[in-house]
């Protein structure tokens, strides 16, 4: 086997350019979210989605669960009643591994009846959340205690099993990680979870009946609000995608190649593994890639439909506004007169969306951030400290 075969399959994409990042990562501080021996493993990281807490009763992993309307704010001027889990859409990420056993209590604090279904996990029937087939419904202001023993690992997701609740939010992450963990080792775990909205205007309430979509997000955050992904240079990464809506989302990430390495059904065989950085996410998939941060800049990850990166599109009758002269410079002189000006908008709201993770930005960053948009940003080992100081002092903590 070739050195340049053997460094794919140990690096996954980026290979041997790969080599002088790494160096770079392991002159720099260790992570303190890295954890070591041979059988940890790296906690994952969701963005603007907090961990669930859990317990320990008897070597059983205990998890509680509300089910509850929730007030978002996809942005932060803007708030929509969505549902959801523990005060939070999508829910808490369940994190756990393979070969435990948990125990989920889950109460009903919505109006009308649920159920709580595994994607991807083998349950016991009775334990499988379909209502009417496994279990009764939940009704409001009840409780249903499901336990089961975990033999997979991979990237999952729980999700009532109503369609209609499933579009109002109501999903979350469910990573198994793997009694031992995968090789090539990474240094960082990212999950993100995709769902479109439909808000008609001055209406705070999504319309699930609706097919027009008109906003995008990821972890419960719509571009410029979403909170961008830190790594150092050079480290190896893996972004964990799923995707619960109406539609299938092309998420494609700039600057550097990834491998696909897993699927809802688990790890992919690395002999199967394959290069890309765009990948389609199907409605209820999931897909894990790894890559090799290699090269330094604030890089885009998003959804490459036209429509899912913008915000609050809405059909109209008559021409559009003109808000090039206020939002994007300059306009030709006979701009008015060419058929289908205007067409684009660039709105800069880099004061609304403020927070130590957009550090350094360039100055409008958040003018070319709309709809299903995130930053995965790959810094030098000083400016990732900065950041991490910057959190720190505000209570956000060091990942």
């Amino acid at each position: 086997m070739s050195a340049s075969r053997r460094d794919f399959l140990r690096l996954g994409a980026g290979g041997v350019a790969a080599a002088a990042g790494i160096a770079s990562a392991r002159s720099a501080k260790a992570s303190p979210a890295r954890a070591t021996g041979p059988t940890s493993f790296v906690p994952v990281e969701t963005p603007d989605i907090p961990r669930m807490p859990w317990t320990l009763d008897n070597g059983v992993k205990v998890f509680h669960l509300t089910c509850d309307v929730v007030k978002s704010r996809f942005v932060p001027w803007r708030e929509t009643n969505t549902w959801g889990y523990n005060g939070s859409t999508p829910g808490p990420t369940v994190e756990v591994v393979e070969g435990d056993r948990v125990r989920f209590v889950v109460e009903n604090r919505l109006p009308e009846p649920t159920v709580m279904h595994w994607h991807g996990l083998e349950v016991p029937f009775e334990m499988d959340g379909v209502e009417g087939i496994t279990q009764d419904f939940i009704p409001p202001g009840g409780t249903f205690v499901y336990e089961f023993t975990l033999h997979q690992n991979g990237t999952f997701f729980y999700h009532s099993h109503r369609p209609m609740q499933q579009m109002m939010g109501m999903i979350g992450l469910f990573v198994v990680h793997p009694k031992t963990p995968h090789a090539p080792r990474c240094d960082r775990d990212f999950g993100l979870i995709f769902q479109e909205w439909a808000t008609l205007p001055n209406n705070s309430t999504p319309n699930t009946l609706a097919m027009e979509f008109n906003w995008l997000t990821i972890n419960g955050k719509s571009a410029p609000a979403t909170t961008p992904m830190l790594v150092r240079l050079g480290e190896r990464v893996r972004l964990r995608f799923v995707n619960l809506g109406m539609d299938h989302h092309p998420i494609h990430m700039h600057g550097h190649t990834w491998v696909v390495t897993g699927t809802e059904g688990g790890r992919i065989p690395r002999a199967l593994w394959r290069p890309g950085n765009t990948e389609l996410i199907g409605v209820a998939q999931a897909r894990d890639v790894e890559f090799v941060a290699n090269n330094p800049g604030d890089w885009m990850i998003h959804c490459h439909l036209p429509h899912h990166m913008m915000n609050t599109m809405a059909s109209m009758v008559g021409p559009m506004s003109d808000p090039a002269h206020a939002h994007m410079g300059p306009v030709a002189p006979n701009a008015r007169q060419v058929p289908g000006y205007p067409q684009d908008m660039f709105t800069v709201a880099d004061d609304q969306v403020a927070k130590p993770e957009n550090h350094g930005l360039r100055p409008g960053w958040s003018g070319g951030m709309m709809g299903m948009m995130t930053l995965i940003r790959v810094l030098r080992p000083e400016m990732y400290d900065t950041i991490q100081e910057m959190k720190a002092r505000q209570g956000g903590g060091v990942g």
